[in-house]
């Protein structure tokens, strides 16, 4: 096996009382890819930070391989004291780097370089780090949620980047998808140790749940032997002292064992106020239309979502995302056609844009709205600290001011504000950012039991698989459509992803298309040859083929009613899958079909005009 470019051995870090890590280890060997995941707050960035020697441990020790080349990724980076985003990548290059390669990933991540750091949005400020860490090629890349705040095809784009390198990466992510597709071992870092499984993360929550149960199963065990040794105590035979002096001690220990004993973390209890259901039609739109400036944002787009329907809207940052499903909500008239909105709609909405939250309202404040020490949910009144709980707040979180929480806690207090407020629609913006896998499990079972509808954009793959029966996707010059399913359902519909061919603002190649353009070109010259009679065969297929071609059509109508049901893919999901895949086969025969028809039909016409009149 190669030498490890980074290890660390035994570290320990106490902030306050508990320990944040106690005996954790890292390894990192040239080429491999390392997915390290954990709950919110367990204490993986900081074991990233002191990786790249940012923090010190008050125990353990720190190897990084001479020469080798590290690179970190904060979650949170600092662009003081640079003028332009190409000033903070150069200064991350080495100074045998060319600082071309500065400009080239600025460019590859769509900037120009000349952007202010002071006055860039959250995904740009993501782009820029990314630029300043890629550009020097690395040999270690520690990766602290590198998807943040990055659209589809940024972060398709990433993937297909780290995959090309030989880069080591270490990588912290809540994007399942990310995850799966790139790690290829994962150290799991749980109440202050680690444990390594040897296999990428597509394997580890299953691996985790394992190895949960078996501690499960020790704890119990563990207990029953205390009682064992307990009952001894009172009821056992004293006649040997020193037989007596040794269970004591062992009674103890194992008193002390059970008493150190930090049980898992527990999960997050999410729960939805819902309101009087809506009526059944929620929203309907017809041809409508956004522009700014000379841009058109949406253009003759129509739409018809119905009470529980979980709709889904990716497409590029600046694509227009948050302006469709405002105007589709009624919050935001169209400059063209109209938005028919359905009745005793109640609509509550979760906003990206965390940084808005007061920093200096403190954590009850902002769910009390600081008029008393109770929440009101689905009609009952609830004390702030048990809420608090719910969303894995501790007790002693109600004054801390919200500024001083991580990025994960204020996702969760977002949420826990909208989920407080009485609905029968729900309007998600990005609630993944900055959630832990756990906190992320809950949600989806949360979503798949609300009774309303929601709406929602979300960059996570996975979580639009597990969630949405419908994919809403920008086709390039405002254009918009609809699929049915899921992010991969909409990939294996389309026919195209959202990488290249979005960045450069170009709409994807359609078959349509390209018979279209064909159908418009020059064609050669006939030949003047003679040609010959149709043959009796053909005779017959062209009589037959318009009644083959109706009932293909039919049965493809039969499928697509049953797909435009929106209850069928979260009710049966391989049923959903495998009525997909026959339309698709149907469509296959119905397109070969009417070219055979077609082809006939032109030989057809050929002969008789060749015949003399």
């Amino acid at each position: 096996m190669a030498p490890p470019l980074i290890q660390l051995t035994d570290i320990a870090l106490t902030f306050g009382g508990t320990p944040l890590l106690d005996g954790a280890e890292l390894s990192v060997s040239t080429g491999e890819r390392v997915s390290l995941v954990g709950r919110n707050g367990s204490g993986k960035s900081t074991l990233l930070k002191i990786a790249a020697k940012l923090v010190e441990p008050d125990h353990g020790s720190v190897f990084v391989q001479p020469g080798a080349v590290v690179r970190y990724l904060p979650q949170e980076p600092d662009f003081s004291g640079f003028a332009t985003t190409l000033a903070y990548v150069e200064a991350g290059l080495r100074p045998t780097d060319d600082t071309y390669t500065a400009r080239y990933m600025l460019e590859q991540l769509g900037l120009t370089g000349q952007e202010d750091p002071a006055h860039l949005s959250g995904g740009e400020a993501r782009r820029v780090s990314l630029a300043r860490v890629l550009a020097p090629s690395p040999d270690v890349l520690l990766l602290d949620e590198p998807t943040n705040h990055l659209d589809l095809t940024t972060i398709e784009w990433l993937e297909q980047d780290l995959n090309s390198r030989r880069t080591a990466l270490v990588i912290i992510s809540h994007d399942r998808r990310f995850l799966s597709n790139l790690s290829r071992s994962t150290v799991w870092l749980d109440r202050g140790r680690t444990r390594r499984l040897d296999q990428g993360f597509a394997k580890f929550e299953d691996w985790r749940d394992t190895v949960l149960a078996e501690e499960e199963r020790d704890q119990h065990k563990l207990d029953r032997q205390i009682v064992a040794e307990e009952h001894w105590m009172r009821y056992g035979v004293t006649g040997r002292r020193k037989r007596n002096v040794r269970r004591v001690a062992q009674l103890a220990a194992l008193r002390e064992q059970r008493r150190t004993y930090r049980g898992a973390a527990g999960s997050a209890n999410l729960t939805a106020s819902s309101a009087a259901p809506s009526g059944a039609l929620v929203a309907e739109a017809i041809g409508i239309g956004k522009t700014y400036g000379d841009r058109p944002i949406v253009s003759d787009f129509s739409i018809r979502i119905q009470r529980g329907d979980r709709i889904g809207i990716v497409g590029p940052n600046g694509s227009g995302k948050t302006t469709l499903i405002n105007m589709l909500t009624g919050a935001l008239p169209p400059d063209q056609g109209s938005v028919r909105l359905g009745s005793n709609l109640l609509v509550a909405t979760l906003d990206q844009h965390r940084d808005s939250l007061d920093p200096n309202v403190t954590v009850a404040q902002a769910l009390t709205g600081g008029k008393s020490d109770s929440v009101t949910v689905n009609g009952q009144a609830k004390h702030v600290i048990g809420y608090m709980r719910d969303f894995l707040f501790a007790p002693e979180q109600a004054r801390t001011p919200l500024g001083k929480l991580s990025g994960g806690e204020r996702g969760r207090l977002m949420l826990a504000q909208v989920l407080a407020r009485p609905s029968n629609v729900l309007v998600l913006d990005e609630p993944t950012n900055d959630l832990d896998m756990e906190t992320l499990d809950v949600l989806e079972d949360m979503l798949g039991e609300y009774p309303g509808t929601v709406l929602l954009i979300s960059h996570d793959r996975d979580f639009l698989d597990r969630i949405v029966s419908g994919v809403i996707v920008p086709e390039g010059n405002g254009r918009w459509a609809e699929y049915a399913g899921g992010y991969s359902d909409m990939l294996a519909q389309r026919g195209a992803d959202l990488t290249r061919e979005r960045r450069k603002g170009e709409p994807p190649q359609k078959a349509a298309a390209a018979s279209t353009l064909a159908a418009a070109s020059p064609q050669p010259a006939k030949s003047q040859a003679p040609k010959r009679r149709i043959s009796f065969k053909d005779k017959h297929a062209l009589e037959t083929l318009p009644k083959t071609i109706a009932a293909l059509q039919a049965e493809a109508a039969a499928l697509q009613a049953k797909l435009e049901d929106p209850k069928f893919y979260a009710r049966d999901r391989a049923g959903f899958e495998s009525v997909t895949a026959a339309l698709g086969k149907v469509q296959e025969k119905i397109a070969a079909a009417e070219e055979q028809w077609l082809a006939l039909e032109i030989a057809h016409e050929d002969v008789a005009g060749a015949e003399p009149s």
